[in-house]
């Protein structure tokens, strides 16, 4: 699955290129670090079960405050625009863009989340792949449905477990449940998972170096 790492560098990638001419180091390191927050709910998981990708790896975490956000922007007497002004939006959106691209759905494609939790209990595991074949046309596996009697509905390879059930193997809390509890688990604790992702991450990482040092050469 991602780790914290490869979010946090997809997130720079992104910040990177819509923050555009708002650009600095202040935004930036703002946009990633908020995102690399979202596993937070990893260390959650230890102290109320079921809770790791389900408390903030969610879609009303970035829907909520999406909503405050053009709120405020509506108002007379913004809040945003008072302090910070057209920059503060900007660094706004593009925060929850990055959380919802590079951590929440990024997660979903790796394994699964809880996406509407604790609205809807169910994570929604979306790994699969996007083909076009000679015979078959267009194929996706992401999201796969079944017929019954009842109508066309969900799979159970796509909506899964609820968080009284499924659980997420980390290096804080590597085997719930488990009884009698190991004593000599191994704690995994990943960088990148594959060559893909250690791209993706490293491009992120050298793209924001990039940015930042070329916007203090223009200060200088």
């Amino acid at each position: 699955m991602p780790s914290t790492v490869v979010h946090v560098g997809l997130a720079g990638l992104i910040g990177v290129a819509l923050l555009a001419d708002r650009f600095d180091t202040r935004a930036i390191l703002f946009v990633m670090a908020v995102t690399a927050l979202v596993d937070l709910d990893t260390l959650l998981g230890i102290v109320v079960p079921g809770t790791h990708r389900a408390a903030f790896h969610n879609l009303w975490i970035v829907l909520v405050p999406a909503l405050a956000l053009y709120w405020d922007w509506k108002r007379d007497r913004s809040i945003v625009r008072s302090r910070w002004g057209a920059y503060g939006y900007r660094v706004g959106w593009v925060t929850l863009v990055a959380v919802l691209f590079a951590h929440i759905l990024l997660d979903a494609f790796y394994n699964g989340v809880n996406l509407f939790w604790p609205v809807h209990d169910r994570f929604f595991d979306l790994s699969g792949t996007l083909l076009v074949t000679d015979q078959r046309g267009l194929v996706q596996t992401f999201v796969e449905l079944e017929s019954s009697e009842s109508g066309t509905t969900v799979s159970e390879s796509t909506a899964r477990g609820t968080t009284a059930d499924t659980h997420y193997s980390t290096g804080f809390d590597p085997s719930r449940g488990s009884d009698p509890e190991p004593t000599d688990v191994e704690r995994i604790f990943p960088i990148a998972s594959s060559g893909e992702l250690f791209v993706v991450t490293l491009v992120g990482y050298l793209t924001v170096g990039y940015r930042v040092l070329e916007s203090r050469r223009r200060l200088d």
